[in-house]
């Protein structure tokens, strides 16, 4: 029998790829299933699965209040902020009442970090200003001046200070503070509801085969991750690996997705989500 094709998008960076190491070097098993890797930033994947074209996906929790009718929360493949996430940089400290009235530069409006930064400057996007660029051209942003502040994900929370920037604000460390050290949701893979449940836990599983296989075999992982971290050496990147590769990552746990509550309904309730979705999660089988 021909194994049946699946598209899996995920994003061109370090923890991604560590993530999807076994799958993508056929190092597990996948009996029955073939994956197409899609790599694209994750403001596309988050745009792509509004239009519901891709059967696996890692997306922006906050896409998933958009995109919930179609798509299932995995219960592995989450990257979590713990204590730590989304920073804003500028050439120069700022407090969120200077930053109120400064230019952002962002990755994507349906990003986690953009709606963790809404809700932390307590307004609403329309209520200030910001561009919209790739998440690897933020530095240049605000280095050209096109953009006063940065709104950095991925590695950049590791190297913003090699290109002369400071912290102004930590969102991670923000959100922990506010909500008894729980981590802020950033993102997760999703699977569309057009695959059958049965063939959902199946995918379930061999993902989530493909995330512990990495962590079992870390070295050889790390070094696979490497051909996408930019300007980071293997410590540095073997150190991002571990911020949103973790425990977290095999399975949110109560805490994990009582935190995805907080954030989404507490986005609803500002007005800056249409609803606040109940979370829709594949069953993950005791094993």
């Amino acid at each position: 029998m021909t194994p049946r094709a699946l598209t899996l998008g995920h994003s061109p960076d370090p923890d991604d790829a560590f993530m999807f190491y076994a799958l993508a070097k056929g190092l597990i098993p996948t009996p029955g299933f073939t994956f197409k890797h899609i790599l694209q930033d994750i403001q596309t994947l988050n745009d792509r699965a509004t239009r519901g074209e891709l059967d696996i996906t890692a997306i922006s929790i906050h896409a998933y209040a958009y995109v919930c009718d179609q798509y299932a929360l995995l219960p592995s493949g989450a990257s979590m902020g713990d204590g730590y996430g989304p920073m804003l940089v500028a050439r120069q400290p700022w407090d969120r009442t200077t930053l109120l009235h400064k230019t952002f530069a962002i990755p994507g409006t349906l990003t986690s970090a953009f709606l963790a930064l809404q809700l932390w400057l307590e307004r609403p996007a329309r209520a200030f200003r910001f561009v919209v660029v790739p998440f690897d051209a933020i530095f240049h942003a605000v280095r050209s001046g096109a953009a006063d502040v940065g709104l950095i994900i991925h590695e950049g929370q590791l190297t913003y200070a090699n290109e002369g920037l400071v912290c102004c604000a930590d969102l991670g460390a923000w959100w922990a503070g506010e909500n008894e050290g729980l981590p802020l949701p950033l993102g997760g893979n999703v699977i569309h509801k057009r695959i059958d449940p049965a063939t959902r836990q199946i995918l379930s599983e061999i993902l989530t085969d493909s995330i512990r296989y990495s962590l079992d075999h870390r070295p050889e992982a790390v070094d696979h991750a490497l051909q996408y971290a930019r300007d980071m050496g293997r410590d540095l990147a073997d150190r991002f690996v571990g911020m949103y590769v973790n425990h977290w990552t095999l399975d949110y746990g109560q805490h994990g997705r009582e935190s995805i509550r907080r954030f989404l309904h507490r986005a609803h309730a500002a007005g800056l989500i249409p609803k606040a979705p109940e979370l829709e999660f594949v069953p993950n089988p005791a094993r």
